[in-house]
């Protein structure tokens, strides 16, 4: 008789998500759970996942020995969203994970140079919900309503000051260099460069029941719930409200140019304040701002969208201020884009009207399209800009683009290729379209994000979010990976963190 030999069956790690799909790897008690992680991410096709195994959350940075886990064990994986932020020149990229919340790349003196500061704070196993950025620093709010910061320290990198009133924090507004936080009591909390709004101590008796917090370049408004406004900073930029506090009452909203604020009424009059040069003074177009429901800015003007769908335009003339040459145009105005110098208005019947600077997107004569043939932009579904040009998307999914061909307003060498187009993304420079299929088409500056061709292989996706510096793009793929293009040391490159992101 001759004896059976048991089969030896291989040692597995299965990881099952809450829909019942699973995967498995053969176990090894020194196997990361990063990389565990990240096969079962790219093996059942999902994002970012966080394990857990008996109820515990297991950390990414964990062997298998590490974690407790034994071969033939189950680890649940859960489905994640993963959310980008930017500075102007770096990334910050958040999950619900208390183990690796954060991970940044980019310029080291904008946001990705303090990685300890972040992560640190995650061993208390608070999650990151919301990641706010001015131009050189961020603001994280953690799930228990208090706030990490990181960055310049002089443009609200450091928060050490304020930390102690850093508590239920509902919402972070920017200005370029200082923060202001909305706590659930509606007390406001400002940090960061003094000149540009850091301090709010002379309105700090004001600063009650707040609702909404505008900003400026440099200058924070406050609306209050009794629709009072309180502002602070520069007060070339917004941050003095006295020669217009009488009318400021009954506020509803605000908005706001790189230099002045624009406070629409209950009954849709409109008050505004700040640099003459970017929309403070309104009073030449006083007597036809009324049922205004909505404003739309540039960085120097201003654009009010009336109940009956007429536009009223003031601020910087040349920049979009001044809209008299197709004001007989601008009538059923369905929403307003800017880039920052010109303004696109789609209509009801989904044409287009520009104006502004005819050299960044105020002209149809920058671009791809023929001056004498403006029926080319009909059907218009949605409009993006760069800091100089337009793209549309069209209803059967093609791309018209006009502006400077530089900052992306010349399309042609990808034409052929803009089909199908669901989504455009842009930073300053360049844009990104999101096709039906995943993939990812670029034009625009090539060194600033408009040439993709190194990493073309890679976004063929399917991608699910893009996100943009002011020079650089990152992606993120449906299996939880990083695609990074661009300038490099402003965002464009991630490998010095490949290794970190598989922890997110």
């Amino acid at each position: 008789r001759i004896p059976t030999v048991p089969t030896v069956l291989p040692a597995m790690l299965r990881i099952s998500l809450v829909s019942g799909r699973s995967t498995a790897v053969n176990f090894d008690d020194q196997i990361s759970l990063g990389e565990v992680k990240a096969f079962a991410q790219r093996d059942l096709r999902v994002g970012f996942l966080r394990l857990s195994c008996g109820g515990r959350i297991l950390d990414p940075k964990q062997t298998a020995a590490e974690a407790g886990l034994k071969d033939g064990d189950c680890v649940t994986g859960i489905v994640q969203e993963a959310q980008l932020a930017a500075t102007s020149r770096a990334f910050a990229i958040h999950c619900h994970n208390p183990a690796v919340n954060v991970v940044t790349w980019g310029h080291v003196h904008y946001g990705a140079d303090d990685h300890s500061t972040v992560l640190g704070d995650q061993r208390s196993g608070r999650n990151v919900t919301a990641i706010q950025a001015n131009l050189s620093a961020f603001a994280a709010i953690l799930d228990d309503g208090t706030v990490v910061a990181w960055g310049d320290p002089r443009a609200g990198g450091d928060y050490s000051l304020v930390r102690h009133r850093l508590t239920n924090v509902i919402a972070i507004q920017a200005t370029d260099e200082a923060f202001a936080a909305l706590r659930s009591d509606g007390q406001v909390v400002a940090w960061g460069s003094q000149r540009h709004g850091g301090l709010s101590l002379d309105v700090l008796p004001a600063l009650r029941n707040v609702t909404q917090i505008q900003a400026t370049q440099s200058a924070f408004a406050a609306l209050r719930s009794d629709g009072f406004v309180s502002a602070w900073g520069d007060d070339a930029c917004g941050g003095n409200t006295r020669l217009v506090q009488f009318d400021l009452k009954k506020v509803t909203h605000i908005q706001s140019t790189n230099g002045a604020f624009a406070a629409i009424r209950e009954h849709g009059s409109v008050v505004t304040w700040g640099a003459k040069m970017c929309g403070g003074d309104s009073h030449s177009v006083q007597p036809l701002l009324h049922n205004v429901k909505k404003i739309q800015s540039n960085r120097y003007a201003f654009a009010a969208l009336k109940a009956d769908g007429s536009v009223v335009t003031w601020g910087a003339q040349s920049r979009g201020g001044n809209s008299l040459a197709v004001q007989a145009s601008l009538v059923n105005v369905q929403e307003i884009q800017a880039t920052d110098y010109a303004f696109a208005a789609i209509l009801a019947d989904r044409t287009v009207v520009v104006w502004g600077d005819p050299q960044h997107g105020g002209s149809f004569t920058s671009g791809i399209l023929d001056p004498n043939s403006i029926s080319e932009i009909r059907n218009v579904a949605a409009i993006q800009s760069t800091k100089s040009a337009f793209a549309a998307i069209l209803a059967d999914g093609s791309v018209v683009s006009w502006g400077w061909p530089d900052h992306g307003g010349d399309s042609w060498e990808v034409q052929d290729r803009l089909k199908d187009v669901k989504q455009i993304q842009s930073n300053n420079f360049a844009f990104a379209a999101l096709l039906g299929d995943g993939s990812v088409v670029t034009w625009g500056n090539a060194g600033y994000g408009g040439d993709s061709s190194a990493v073309e292989h890679r976004l063929r996706g399917p991608v699910v979010k893009i996100q943009a510096t002011q020079t650089a793009f990152a992606a993120i793929l449906a299996d939880g990976a990083v695609v990074t293009w661009g300038y490099d040391s402003e965002g464009g490159s991630s490998s010095p963190v490949e290794r970190d992101l598989i922890y997110i």
